[in-house]
């Protein structure tokens, strides 16, 4: 992917313009208004930057969104390396709209075949660190995954946060974690921030399990393949958004188990995130007088880097104190 170091800065930029934009929302009880700030601030971003790209998980038939979907090119033009995209320009839009925790813009990039084009279905999720990688499966039971999980971690079951989405669905699930004594952590919306904090330390969380949305399995799988943890997905008849019939026509496999190198096969992956509302890895957009302060997570996978990254944005003169 071409000039991969110029490529980490603009897309940086990307996710900290949609995050501003949605973030003067915030609070005010309107999801649509702030997902459209944050896709029109997004889309207007990428324009901006040398590449061919290509939207391969976007807003999806569930938002109908004017731009940013499926298909859709962006970037300067066809002179440059074709380059596929995911996007989630407000991963968690009733968080932003109610002022809630863990909002966040997103997106990932690699070369062109290198992130899984997932139909916009449900998947059944399990996302867990580097130490329980290769060890688990969707095939097992929960009590048998939270004991692995506990072995790879060094402690016992009972010391697990399992994060589960707060749905009727995951009635079952929260029984069975229960049961074996594990912690929930129980979430509105978010599966993506909430599945980067399963896999790094220090966060308290040790797996996410449960059913979302299938596109951003697809951006949680690029972000683990630059953090060294795993998502393993199986995608779902019962609750989809699109018919089986198109899902199959895309080569969609529902008993398949899809793993984190099926679902973003590149090598050349660049992962941001921006942070809206205030949460567990990333504050959110701060105001003051004279300007805007950001906290983003970008990441590579080839060189592998993880950089958390504050910026100031200062509106006014000379004579304008610098905050930091």
């Amino acid at each position: 992917m071409q000039a991969q170091s110029n490529l980490v800065g603009d897309f940086l930029h990307v996710v900290e313009m949609a995050a501003i934009a949605c973030a003067r929302s915030i609070g005010h009880g309107d999801r649509k208004h702030s997902d459209h700030l944050a896709v029109e601030a997004m889309r207007k971003a990428m324009d901006k930057i040398a590449m061919d790209g290509t939207i391969v998980i976007g807003e999806g038939e569930r938002d109908e969104a004017p731009m940013l979907f499926v298909g859709e090119k962006v970037g300067m033009g066809t002179s440059f390396e074709p380059i596929d995209i995911a996007v989630d320009p407000l991963e968690g839009t009733n968080l932003c709209a109610t002022g809630a925790s863990n909002a966040i813009a997103v997106m990932a990039a690699a070369e062109k075949g290198g992130l899984l084009h997932a139909p916009d279905l449900y998947m059944e999720k399990l996302v867990v660190a580097a130490p329980a990688k290769g060890k688990v499966s969707l095939d097992y039971s929960v009590a048998k995954n939270l004991a692995i999980i506990a072995e790879s971690a060094n402690r016992k079951v009972e010391d697990l946060t399992i994060v589960v989405l707060e749905r009727p669905r995951h009635e079952q699930l929260i029984n069975d974690i229960r049961s074996v004594g594990a912690r929930i952590q129980l979430i509105g919306d978010g599966d993506l921030s909430a599945a980067i904090s399963a896999a790094v330390s220090g966060t308290g969380v040790h797996a996410l399990m449960g059913i979302g949305g299938a596109p951003e399995g697809v951006l949680t799988a690029a972000a683990m393949k630059c953090l060294n943890g795993e998502i393993q997905g199986r995608l779902r008849t019962a609750e989809n958004t699109a018919s089986k019939e198109k899902a199959e026509a895309m080569g969609v496999d529902f008993d398949r188990i899809y793993f984190t190198d099926d679902l973003a096969p590149g090598e050349n992956i660049i992962f941001a995130a921006c942070g809206v509302t205030d949460g567990g890895l990333l504050k959110g957009v701060r105001f003051f007088g004279d300007g805007i302060r950001t906290a983003s997570l970008i990441m590579t996978y080839k060189p592998k880097t993880i950089r958390f990254t504050d910026s100031v944005y200062v509106r006014g003169g000379e004579d304008i104190l610098i905050r930091f």
